[in-house]
């Protein structure tokens, strides 16, 4: 399902203009965009949780060059699902 698709299907289970409705999912993905650029987790009970990742650094390779590289630490978002979304999920698909 596509971000256009999301929008669609909440205008019409809503009533409200898909402009309107486009709005509010645009602010909602930067809202939390914004607070994970700021290092805090967001919490949707009932849905999930999107947190920040903190991956070490590593030893790579280059295949191209045969030579070795270090990756570096880096932060990576991450999303998990609540328990009831799981359930939901693994009892509707069959």
């Amino acid at each position: 399902m596509t971000k256009a698709e999301i929008v669609a299907e909440i205008a019409q289970k809503t009533g409200l203009e898909k402009v309107n409705v486009q709005e509010v999912v645009e602010y909602f993905m930067d809202a939390v965009k914004d607070s994970m650029k700021k290092g805090n987790n967001v919490y949707l009970r009932g849905f999930g949780s999107f947190t920040i990742k903190r991956r070490a650094e590593k030893t790579g390779r280059n295949i191209s060059k045969n030579t070795t590289i270090i990756i570096p630490a880096h932060n990576i978002p991450s999303f998990k699902p609540s328990k009831t979304f799981v359930e939901a999920i693994k009892n509707s698909v069959k």
